[in-house]
């Protein structure tokens, strides 16, 4: 009986069991001052009790199970079947007040972190089209420009006509590669481009890098080299097109804002055993630390003059940020204004 009145959460057979406890004992008390014979307040008493605890637990249980059906159907957009209800009434353990209430409440904190998350979304899906937008603009109201300026009689001119062609044919090129670039996101996103990974050593794909942007770099005086100390070969495990994408567009960056008779550097380093980190360094103006969290996002640029100024689609380290996570594994940024930039990824080791 203790137990039953110390419990935190009273089952409907207890909250029965208690009920007619009392009302059959005020029932066999009043009856004892009422009539002297000591069997009539004991027979008062039984029959109080069956009927009265038979009575509340059937009412109560029904009364709970329908509540807690309501609440479960409107958490769940479902009805129970009549074999689920048999299970639920027959089988399954019930479940308190309590322990519905806390049910409850995760759905509830379930639901709150949904919202905030199409929030999120929503906002950051009207910043994509608005920069998508703006990103498109640019190269064709130069090409439009161009275009009508030739047809307006500039075509006749053969002072202007061929630098007007080229200059509209490399806005043509701009949307092409905004296109593609969007494309090759869609696809990463989708799944649609497989990662095929075969081992390869890591340096030996960043010296080929090298050797391919050497020309831009030699425009600016940037020196591309290897960081010492990082020269011996580590084996990665990754698909290979696509790092020497993630290569290129971090040292296309690195040389696009680095300074005149600036560095660009690269180091790979085993981690923990299982993983190479690739850091590409810089030693430009660096990134506002306020700029960090977002610098991985489609079309965000932490200087957006000087972004345009220098061209490019705002789409590069989306691609790298894809690609790396396509293979499990995860890219970050150092940054310090006046300073340089980091940008590294982590890939698994080749098995030796």
């Amino acid at each position: 009986m203790s137990t039953v009145f110390s419990s935190k959460n009273p089952s409907p057979r207890q909250l029965s069991f208690i009920t007619a406890i009392i009302i059959s004992t005020v029932n066999a008390l009043l009856s004892l001052f009422l009539l002297q014979e000591w069997y009539i307040p004991l027979l008062v008493f039984a029959t109080t009790f069956i009927i009265i605890y038979w009575l509340y637990y059937y009412t109560l249980q029904r009364f709970i199970y329908r509540k807690i059906k309501i609440i479960y159907k409107f958490i769940y957009q479902t009805k129970a079947t009549k074999k689920e209800e048999f299970f639920y009434e027959n089988i399954l353990p019930q479940k308190s007040i309590e322990e519905v209430s806390a049910d409850v409440q995760r759905w509830a904190t379930q639901k709150k972190d949904e919202i905030d998350m199409l929030r999120a979304n929503e906002q950051f899906r009207k910043e994509f089209l608005m920069n998508l937008a703006h990103e498109l603009r640019t190269p064709i109201f130069t090409i439009q420009g161009y275009v009508d300026t030739l047809l307006n009689g500039a075509l006749d001119d053969p002072n202007v006509n061929k630098k007007f062609l080229t200059n509209a044919n490399k806005g043509i090129d701009r949307l092409v590669r905004l296109v593609d670039d969007l494309d090759e996101i869609s696809k990463l996103e989708s799944g649609r481009i497989p990662i095929i990974q075969e081992s390869f050593v890591i340096q030996d794909l960043v010296k080929e890098v090298f050797d391919e942007l050497s020309l831009k770099a030699k425009e600016k005086h940037i020196q591309l080299q290897v960081k010492k100390g990082t020269e011996r070969p580590l084996e990665v495990y990754a698909d290979k097109p696509k790092i020497r994408q993630v290569l290129v567009n971090l040292v296309e960056n690195a040389i696009k804002y680095g300074h005149e008779y600036g560095n660009v550097t690269a180091g790979s380093y085993e981690v923990d055993g299982k993983h190479i980190y690739t850091e590409i360094s810089d030693d430009g103006p660096g990134i506002s630390e306020e700029h960090l969290p977002r610098i991985f996002e489609r079309f965000y640029r932490a200087d957006r003059s000087r972004s345009r100024e220098i061209g490019g689609t705002g789409l590069g380290l989306a691609i790298v940020k894809h690609i790396i996570e396509a293979h499990g594994q995860t890219v970050n940024v150092r940054s310090t204004l006046n300073v340089g930039s980091s940008f590294g990824f982590t890939l698994e080791k080749a098995e030796e």
